[in-house]
């Protein structure tokens, strides 16, 4: 289990991440649906999360999300590397009624997100725009490559929990155990 904390004049965060957990949360983050979106991420992943922020949300949610994000892909990045007998790639198509959102990782210690999910507007209170900075963050931090792709879906929420759902479940195939694999690599080092 990985324990980390953050703060800065906009944030005051905490993480626990067990990797290979059982998908149990406990989230707080100030910003429910978020919360919402990582209790989803957690269940689905297995890993067990859990996460409290106290942010400057009278300003908005902006510094909120993306904070958790750093720290939460901080905390992933010290489970997972180094790398040593795992998958390392993950893929899941993950539907929520007429939403379908693709998610293709790669757990190769060099970061990057490609995000094709365009939405504007809010989902109750919260920004939209917002859900890629979380990928973003999340992504970068935790030195992933990680393609989001939303297939089709008309409804905001669908498609983003579907997006969710679609990184927690790629991710748990990446971390799969294959005692065979040794450094997934033909380099020799992730």
């Amino acid at each position: 289990m990985t324990e980390l904390s953050r703060e800065t004049k906009e944030t005051q965060i905490s993480v626990k991440l067990e990797l290979y957990g059982q998908g149990s949360s406990s989230i707080n983050t100030g910003v429910g649906f978020l919360d919402h979106m990582l209790e989803a991420f957690s269940k689905h992943s297995h890993i067990n999360l859990e996460v409290t922020c106290k942010g400057d949300t009278h300003i908005d949610d902006h510094h909120s999300v993306e904070d958790v994000a750093i720290v939460i892909g901080q905390a992933l990045k010290k489970e997972l590397y180094p790398i040593k007998n795992i998958e390392r790639y993950g893929n899941a198509t993950v539907v929520m009624d007429e939403a379908s959102v693709t998610c293709d990782l790669d757990i190769s210690n060099r970061p990057f997100l490609v995000f094709e999910m365009p939405m504007e507007g809010k989902v109750g209170t919260f920004d939209v725009e917002l859900v890629e900075e979380f990928f973003r963050a999340l992504t970068f931090n935790a030195s992933m490559t990680v393609h989001l792709i939303c297939n089709r879906g008309v409804n905001k929420h669908h498609r983003i929990e579907a997006s969710f759902k679609a990184l927690a479940v790629a991710l748990r195939r990446g971390v799969t155990i294959n005692e065979n694999s040794g450094i997934p690599s033909t380099k020799g080092v992730l």
